[in-house]
């Protein structure tokens, strides 16, 4: 239950882990009580992409970044037509916006979508504490819905944990629907919303590819129904291990040896149908500054990412699979966490990263002409 931001930064707010570590700040957003978990974000800015991104369903954002809302909320930036965060932690919110495209400040949308969030909290502790501990439940609690400490504490204990969710069907379109090529037509792409983000289907378009977009309980049947000359599987939000019908669904694209590309969720799709496994990552990666080396071309990309879960495939090797042999593509440079794929027998990829990133970096926008490749080398 939500209230009004009016006043709300005057209101107390607290943010209470599962393991009983308490933030105390001010109400941000709506006012009342949220669940999710939590995790972190090192963006400095676009934040307006993170909030309207699918693939944060049920989870808390903090913003390592200190100040927060400087450009406001405009209505070109979205990434889905509302907020998907379950709530939002910052640190030093914006005062008063300041941008040529901001129609209202950030505080208010939070607060118009119903998003509890907290201010003035120590971000760079909470972030430590994250990292030291990992990505864990939390609740925020402001106003009517502030109890006590320990009635706080085992609410969060009840909320969901993130391992064993399957969320992809909660975010994604339930009719499909045709994004238009820009210019002359050259390719038709039958698109698995997963939780998709607008601007994927944006960067397609603008490379001539009509984009069909289809529920994320699509059957191969309803993809080959779009007579597509490749297939994408998207980003979205998630326990990849429950995500038994998309992976089938690819396998069956793999079978018919129809280009393929797969972003983030897509990834970790076709790693299962592959043959592979995937693991929850201690804190995850999240922010549009991770780099990435592409191991095809040995360029080194800095990167947005928003992932918790990954691929658990050799690093080092050429693995056979029911379709060929497969490799790792690219690689975080951080942690060697496992970044794209590739097989080599077959015209199939995908990256576990965000290639359509609009806030930026653009370095890895090369993708998509990887992809048109794939499907002119395929009609060829």
């Amino acid at each position: 239950m939500t209230t009004s931001s009016r006043g709300a930064h005057r209101t107390p707010a607290v943010l209470v882990l599962e393991d009983g570590r308490i933030f105390r700040g001010r109400a941000y957003g709506a006012v009342g009580a949220t669940f999710g978990e939590a995790v972190f974000s090192t963006g400095m800015t676009g934040y307006q992409e993170t909030l309207t991104d699918p693939s944060y369903h049920r989870q808390v954002v903090v913003m390592t970044a200190p100040h927060i809302g400087n450009t406001g909320i405009n209505d070109e930036d979205m990434e889905s037509k509302r907020i998907w965060v379950s709530g939002y932690v910052v640190r030093d919110p914006a005062r008063v916006p300041s941008n040529w495209r901001s129609t209202r400040t950030l505080d208010d949308e939070l607060a118009a979508q119903g998003v509890v969030g907290i201010s003035g909290v120590d971000t760079r502790a909470l972030t430590r504490h994250l990292r030291e501990r990992g990505a864990m439940r939390v609740g925020i609690f402001s106003g009517n819905a502030l109890p006590d400490e320990g009635t706080m504490l085992a609410e969060v204990r009840q909320a969901p944990e993130m391992s064993g969710a399957d969320l992809s069907a909660e975010v994604a379109t339930t009719e499909a629907y045709v994004v238009p090529a820009i210019g002359d037509k050259k390719f038709t792409v039958a698109a698995v919303d997963l939780g998709i983000k607008g601007m994927t289907p944006h960067r397609m378009a603008e490379r001539g590819i009509e984009v069909h977009v289809l529920p994320a309980t699509a059957t191969v049947e309803d993809v080959y129904a779009v007579e597509p000359d490749g297939v994408f599987f998207s980003n979205g939000p998630g326990d990849p291990s429950t995500a038994d019908h998309p992976v089938s669904v690819m396998q069956g694209v793999l079978e018919r040896g129809t280009p393929l590309f797969g972003i983030c969720f897509g990834n970790q799709i076709l790693g299962r149908a592959l043959g592979f496994g995937t693991f929850k990552l201690k804190y995850g990666h999240r922010g549009i500054n991770q780099p990435v080396q592409d191991r095809t071309t040995g360029k080194v990309e800095v990167t947005a990412h928003n992932h918790g879960f990954a691929v658990d495939a050799p690093l080092d090797q050429v693995s056979e699979t029911p379709y060929g042999r497969a490799e790792v593509s690219h690689v975080c440079l951080n942690d060697n966490v496992v970044e794209g794929l590739q097989l080599l027998d077959r015209p199939a990829f995908s990256v576990q990263y965000h290639p359509e990133a609009a806030a930026g970096p653009h370095d890895a926008a090369y993708l998509f002409d990887r992809f048109v490749n794939l499907m002119e080398g395929q009609r060829a």
